[in-house]
């Protein structure tokens, strides 16, 4: 948890020299692109070496080289990279944490970023969240119950308590307000409110911003699809999504850790125009679209298929395929 972290580095160096990894995760450097002033993990770039990938078609897949290796089977399944293992019910005192956490992520994570580059998208991190690398090779995430902070090699840790001693930590103003144009922000709590997080709460989000993330990222890979964005974690509703489709057609592809109209994870399809309301498919009536709540994958046989089936059926309705 609190060594200096390169998550394509480690992942190559489990490979052979003749090979190179695409990971899920942000790595440094910190990308200087004034458009992202992040990395796209799964990016093909020019390599001499052959890829390793979760992405099928693009190299040779996790799944494929760690079929007979079960030390590589296991760190691609614990990164969600390929040999996937299945989502688990959720931990005890979810809510609170999930809660807990949000508020981190959006009040402490979110703006150290922003303040440096104007950005504010998030990442999957093992068995967490953070940022993507930025300025002298920065980044901030949470894992367990600790709040992480990566400057060119050197890493300094602090237990999550408030939100007061997190923006400290981090040397930035606690701030109800950091960013002008948010639709609907988080409201926060008193800043020197305890923030009680448990490490198994963390894990269980952590895993399923990675399960979404490996799914997501299949699913930008649409054929024909316009206008495809980025996949990222947006703090003030903490949840991983991409966007897709253009004009009416547009919607966001996600998954919610859960909030105040879902007590459980969910994946949604969010139409950015108007949908058919008489097709059952367009189930949520708290947002324009339709989700996929936690307890239907976790009885699917298939998890992955499942939610791939289920941004597909959205894609199609949307586009009229």
């Amino acid at each position: 948890m609190s060594g200096a972290r390169n998550p394509r580095a480690e992942a190559s160096a489990l490979l052979p020299e003749s090979y190179e990894a695409r990971v899920l995760e942000p790595s440094p450097p910190a990308n200087t692109d004034p458009n992202w002033f992040a990395d796209d993990p799964t990016a093909l770039s020019d390599t001499t070496r052959q890829i390793v990938t979760p992405i099928t078609g693009e190299g040779i897949t996790w799944d494929e080289i760690a079929r007979d290796d079960p030390a590589l089977a296991s760190y691609a399944a614990d990164h969600w990279l390929g040999a996937y293992r299945r989502l688990e019910s959720l931990p005890g005192g979810y809510q609170d944490g999930r809660r807990a956490l949000h508020q981190i992520a959006f009040f402490a994570v979110a703006p150290t970023r922003y303040a440096s580059t104007g950005k504010l998208g998030l990442r999957y991190t093992h068995r967490g969240f953070g940022t993507p690398f930025f300025g002298a090779d920065e980044q901030v995430r949470v894992a367990g119950e600790h709040l992480i902070y990566q400057r060119e090699g050197e890493v300094r840790t602090t237990p999550i308590s408030t939100l007061r001693a997190a923006t400290s930590f981090l040397d930035i103003a606690c701030r109800d307000v950091w960013f002008d144009d948010f639709h609907d922000p988080l409201a926060p709590v008193d800043p020197d409110t305890a923030l009680v997080i448990d490490a198994s709460v963390t894990d269980a989000i952590g895993d399923w911003f990675g399960f979404a993330t490996s799914v997501l990222e299949r699913a930008r890979r649409t054929p024909g699809a316009a206008e495809v964005s980025r996949v990222q974690v947006w703090p003030e509703h903490f949840d991983v999504a991409v966007e897709m489709g253009a004009g009416d057609s547009r919607a966001s592809y996600g998954a919610s850790p859960g909030d105040d109209n879902h007590p459980e994870p969910y994946l949604y399809v969010a139409a950015w125009g108007s949908i058919d309301r008489s097709d059952p498919y367009w189930n949520d009536t708290t947002f324009n679209g339709a989700s996929l709540p936690y307890r239907d994958l976790l009885a699917a046989q298939d998890q992955r298929a499942s939610a791939l089936d289920f941004f597909r059926q959205g894609y199609e309705r949307l586009n009229d395929e």
